[in-house]
């Protein structure tokens, strides 16, 4: 028997009800694996807890969730809370306290989906985009000067190492290398910011020469989003920084149909500490409670863990069943469907133990 210890840390909005459903569907997996184990632990941190405690997690919550294999994490902001608060106070110090340098997210067009693009269905886009997640725009430093008066001042500093810059490189490269196509595009903006973008690219270019079998090309971050609407079929794997990455990300959430498809790996490649899993879509207040939220990303994020974990076929089969619901047109609100997150969740899990492969 295989065991994993996997923190849940549901959180804000509809963090708590997809999280909840991607529980359901790895008991569906256990029971229909067999040989594996899950072993869950909840948190209840978020903005709840911070309006208790005034903080979003325990001081010493790196310490209480080290222990584990993976973090499976819900989504993260509250209307009656600053955002800085809820971001810097639980997501961002689980990823850069445990070094999750690499953000990883997959977007294909899965089938039953209509995208908003003409003309592209399922394989015409399939893109994995590998966002750097440990330095750049979203590194903490600067400050603010003077505050409240005509001359006050806002500093936000962003911190391009050769060590951060050349770690998220590779990873990227090997990504590549390991799919069909072995392509990568590096994405910056070399032309206006002239230091540590074009850093960048010549760090790319470094590492590029250790990888000769995959072809790569550059853009600038706006023309990228450019290509991405009007020639997606000619992406693969992109590179990125922090912010632009995150951008980016989000556009090829929309593109794919929805962002509630769309998940995330936060992964600490060397496997010194835990990593996490999330869906892109945010906390989604304006849907909270409604039973709608759209489960899949968190479907798919699940599988993204399993493959950390080693658990391919069962990361296999998951996707198998997710697939096989949205092309059966079992679908939310969000991507054309009339069907609730229960549906979706009940309808996966019927195919996980109907699965004979």
């Amino acid at each position: 028997m295989r065991e994993y210890a996997i923190a849940t840390i549901p959180a804000d909005g509809i963090g708590p009800e997809v999280i909840a459903a991607g529980t359901r569907v790895l008991a569906a997996i256990e029971k229909r694996e067999g040989g594996i184990k899950f072993n869950v632990e909840n948190f209840d941190w978020g903005s709840d807890y911070y309006k208790k405690h005034g903080v979003m997690m325990p001081t010493d919550g790196l310490k209480q969730l080290k222990k584990f294999d993976a973090i499976y994490f819900g989504a993260v902001g509250a209307p009656d809370v600053p955002d800085h608060i809820t971001l810097w106070g639980l997501r961002l110090p689980i990823c850069q306290g445990f070094d999750q340098y690499a953000n990883v997210r997959p977007t294909k067009i899965l089938p039953g989906i209509t995208p908003p693009l003409r003309n592209c269905g399922p394989g015409d886009l399939d893109w994995v985009i590998v966002r750097e997640n440990s330095e750049g725009e979203y590194s903490g430093h600067g400050g603010r000067a003077h505050r409240g008066l005509p001359e006050e001042v806002g500093t936000e500093v962003a911190i391009f190492t050769r060590v951060g810059v050349t770690r998220i490189m590779r990873y990227a490269f090997k990504l590549a290398q390991s799919r069909p196509r072995k392509f990568l595009t590096v994405v910056t903006k070399s032309n206006a910011q002239r230091h540590g973008m074009v850093m960048w690219d010549e760090i790319a270019s470094e590492v590029a020469e250790e990888f000769p079998d995959v072809t790569w090309d550059k853009m600038l971050v706006d023309a990228m989003t450019v290509r991405m609407t009007l020639n997606p079929r000619s992406l693969d794997t992109i590179v990125a920084t922090n912010l632009h990455a995150d951008i980016l990300s989000d556009l090829a959430g929309a593109l794919a149909g929805s962002l509630g498809v769309a998940p995330t790996a936060n992964i600490d490649p060397e496997r010194r500490f835990p990593s996490m899993f999330e869906p892109i879509h945010g906390s989604a207040f304006d849907i909270t409670g409604k039973g709608i939220a759209n489960p899949v990303a968190t479907f798919w994020t699940a599988a993204q863990m399993l493959d950390h974990l080693g658990e391919t076929d069962a990361s296999a089969r998951l996707m198998r069943a997710v697939e096989r619901v949205t092309g059966a047109g079992i679908l939310t609100p969000d991507v054309g469907g009339t069907a609730n997150t229960k549906e979706v969740t009940d309808a996966v899990v019927d195919a996980i133990y109907a699965s004979n492969v």
